[in-house]
């Protein structure tokens, strides 16, 4: 029997790069994978290569820069399934040049920091239903080179892409461990994850000579997708980890991640500010009746 057969998982960004591989390598051990993509056609063809071995994959669509479209995609989600074993929280930007998205947020941070946001806090009620759920944030080292500017979060003074990319991502890092402090009795997993830096399809939206680097250089030195996309599957997948939470991983091991990502006051303070942009609040759910018997206590 294949060690996740059974088991539901959800990966977003993942028609591309880390998140289809994770995604090829979760299907394999023999999860019900869905995808979340943003471009249908591109979507559909990752779906069809990884479902070409017999497994059961789904797509659903998302673009992660609009709330709408994040909750019309939970609810497609809830829609067909009645719990989510992993979400691996995948999808991302990097711009060299500053672009806001519909309601005025800069595009970065919306999209790399509060979709993660809003995807989790819309999915809590699958995750608990599932028992011993697993939630991994992609980050990246990057987020040791950041410090939230909280007077300007939203990088309207001298925008630089790659601070306006490592402030999401210590984002992304503060969100996993705040939120792993606000799960209480929830038997959710939370960790961060560092992929290393990768040879996929990420940044190559830039034009000029960025888009060129990300093309023709990278690849020369960077991690294969399938060395990128290990630690977030060994996360997903593996018994050695099951319990662990609130930690940033790389290269399959628990690490530091940046002093400053471990400012509580800061996490807090993104938090609130989250809520306020999305308007939405961890739900406080029951846990299902016998462990509420048991004292909230979990094997995990």
């Amino acid at each position: 029997m294949n060690p996740m057969q059974g088991q539901i998982c959800l990966v977003t960004g993942a028609n591309a790069g880390i998140g289809k591989q994770t995604a090829r390598e979760l299907a394999q051990r023999g999860a019900t994978v869905v995808l979340v993509a943003r471009n249908r056609e591109r979507g559909e063809a990752a779906r069809a290569e990884i479902a070409a071995g017999e497994h059961s994959v789904e797509l659903l669509l998302a673009d992660f820069s609009s709330p709408a479209s994040i909750r019309a995609m939970t609810e497609a989600f809830k829609a067909r399934h009645d719990r989510l074993d992993v979400l691996v929280n995948n999808a991302g930007v990097y711009l060299m040049k500053r672009e806001e998205t519909a309601d005025g947020l800069e595009m970065t941070f919306a999209v790399n920091h509060l979709g993660y946001f809003m995807t989790t806090l819309l999915l809590w009620d699958r995750l608990l239903a599932a028992r011993s759920a697993r939630v991994i944030v992609l980050a990246s080292d990057a987020h040791r080179q950041a410090k939230l500017n909280f007077d300007d979060l939203q990088n309207r003074h001298k925008y630089a892409g790659f601070r306006a990319y490592a402030q999401s991502k210590l984002a992304n890092v503060l969100f996993a461990y705040e939120l792993d402090r606000r799960r209480g009795d929830a038997p959710i997993t939370i960790n961060a994850v560092h992929p290393g830096f990768v040879a996929s399809n990420f940044g190559r939206n830039n034009g000029g000579v960025a888009g060129l680097f990300m093309t023709r250089v990278v690849p020369l030195f960077a991690k294969t997708v399938v060395e990128g996309a290990a630690t977030s599957v060994y996360l997903a997948s593996s018994p050695e980890v099951a319990g662990i939470s609130g930690q940033y991983f790389t290269n399959g091991r628990a690490v530091k991640s940046a002093p400053q990502s471990y400012d509580r006051a800061a996490a807090e303070r993104l938090w609130t500010i989250s809520e306020e942009l999305t308007g939405l609040r961890l739900p406080n759910l029951a846990l299902p009746d016998e462990r509420r018997e048991n004292g909230g206590h979990t094997d995990l």
